[in-house]
């Protein structure tokens, strides 16, 4: 059972829905591992839970 993790900021429903197809879809076509082995988890980020040099997300947007 592969499974994949990804850690990203806010996502619509509609991105995580491609985002799961696609990594799936790759990850079976290089492995050879059917796609109905693989999970995959996506970890959702707040801006405010991030940070990058030194300032959080949200402060720099």
């Amino acid at each position: 059972m592969p499974i994949l993790k990804l850690e990203t900021l806010d996502l619509t429903k509609d991105q995580k829905k491609q985002l799961v197809e696609e990594l799936t879809e790759t990850a079976s076509r290089i492995t050879g591992i059917p796609q109905e082995g693989y999970y995959v988890i996506l970890k959702e980020n707040n801006l405010d839970n991030v940070g990058s040099g030194g300032k959080l997300l949200s402060e720099r947007t």
